[in-house]
């Protein structure tokens, strides 16, 4: 084989093997310290009382120790948004790189 060929190819398998073997790691622009899971309200609970609010919830998932929503606001943005899963206080609400709200050492 062509040296010229051969380590752009070795190149590119090394990075894809180190891609595949990176571990998953949360995403998010906020960490929550929560404590255990047990002590959690559930995403249901979180979405009651966004809806309650006039939210639209499209999806929650957790991502850094926090329950992260995509959704609408009572306002109509959409916006991804993190709350305490402890007690459901709003930490961070952003709309596509902008930052409409983000609570103090957060």
């Amino acid at each position: 084989m062509n040296m010229r060929v051969f380590i752009p190819l070795t190149l590119a398998a090394a990075a894809a093997v180190a891609l595949v073997s990176a571990p998953a790691s949360a995403t998010g622009v906020i960490k929550c310290k929560a404590g255990p899971v047990s002590g959690w309200k559930t995403q249901d609970e979180l979405t009651k009382k966004l809806t309650k609010e006039g939210w639209t919830v499209r999806k929650s998932k957790v991502d850094g120790g926090c329950y992260e929503v995509y959704g609408t606001t009572p306002e109509g943005d959409r916006v991804e948004a993190y709350f305490h899963p402890v007690t459901l206080e709003k930490l961070y609400v952003g709309r596509r790189g902008e930052v409409l709200f983000r609570k103090q050492g957060y």
